[in-house]
């Protein structure tokens, strides 16, 4: 069994409001996807060690799409 991020694999949905204005926030992956151009298509045991997050976690970017707003939110990871 592996640990899989539920929101990456859409087994979850997360629901983040703006802080700024109230606005849900839009989920624009996981972090590690930004890295470069090769990432989103490497092993989950290469990038869970460059995204600075715990190995039981991957971190998600979300953004509001009415005024920039960002937030970086840690998903828990499940068994698969």
């Amino acid at each position: 069994m592996e640990l899989v991020c539920p929101l990456c694999n859409g087994m979850l949905n997360y629901e983040i409001y703006c802080l700024g204005c109230g606005n849900r926030l839009k989920d624009t992956g996981a972090i590690v996807d930004y890295l470069d151009e090769y990432s989103p298509y490497l092993s989950n045991d290469i990038t869970q060690l460059v995204d600075g997050v715990e190995h039981e976690k991957c971190c998600h970017l979300f953004k509001c799409e009415k005024c920039g707003f960002e937030k970086r939110v840690k998903i828990n990871r499940v068994r698969m």
